[in-house]
Formats: C-alpha cells, structure tokens, sequence
C-alpha cells in the first residue's frame, strides 16, 4: 500500500494538558464537540463504542489511557474497513495543541478530502470553545 495523503490539523488550547487530556479520554465527551463521529454514544465494551455517525451505524475503537498524550480513534464501519484516526496532545507552555492526523481514503476526491479538513477543523474550534468555557 502507497503512503496516503494527510493534514495534520492543529488547535492550541488555553488550557492544562493534563485536563484537556481527561476530558478527550473520556469517549463519552465526544458528542459535545466531535460531530463528525455524530452521536447516540454507547459503551460496547473495552475500548469500543457504538455510535451514529453520519455514515451510518459503526463500532468506534479509543485508545487506552496513557501518559503520553496518545488520543486515538478508529471508527469501523460493520461492513468495511476501520478508519484510524491518530490523534496527539502534546504540552505547549501552560496549555496544550491539539493535531489530528486526517488521511485522505484512496476513495476520497481531493475536494471530498478539503471538506473532511473543514469539518475537523471546525469540530476542533468547537472544541477549544467548549474548554475555554
């Protein structure tokens, strides 16, 4: 497989690391801010969840707790491949950043991968805003 296309896409947020890393790690947290992977959240064991997203019904895999700002996600569809989404919190004076690595599928259209951009980027801003409260 070719290496894909990715956008790293980046938020500073005003505060604690170690606070903006609990609420991300804390799957339930997601529908407030990340309405790409959409809402109706529930505990399916482990690190799964169910959820709807608009895609459709899917299994969302978190990654387990960690000291190293590692915030992960695959979002799997019931009948296709997993998207894995890499996501990093990293320490950035009395605050944080925030990247999400976005792949572009080999399905996806440019202009379909500029889109998925916009929307992280905006799921990110809502983000910073929830926490700025």
């Amino acid at each position: 497989m070719a290496v894909q296309p990715a956008r790293h896409i980046g938020i500073g947020i005003e505060r604690p690391f170690a606070e903006v890393y609990e609420f991300l790690a804390e799957p339930a947290n997601f529908p407030q801010w990340a309405s790409g992977l959409g809402d109706g959240f529930e505990p399916a064991g482990g690190h799964d969840w169910r959820a709807r997203t608009p895609m459709g019904p899917m299994t969302l895999r978190f990654s387990r707790h960690n000291d190293h700002g590692v915030l992960d996600h695959s979002v799997i569809p019931d009948d296709g491949e997993p998207m894995h989404n890499p996501m990093r919190l990293l320490a950035n004076g009395d605050g944080c950043e925030l990247v999400f690595t976005l792949y572009r599928r080999p399905s996806m259209s440019e202009d379909e991968f500029a889109r998925d951009a916009a929307w992280v980027s905006r799921d990110l801003a809502k983000l910073k805003a929830l926490l700025a409260g």
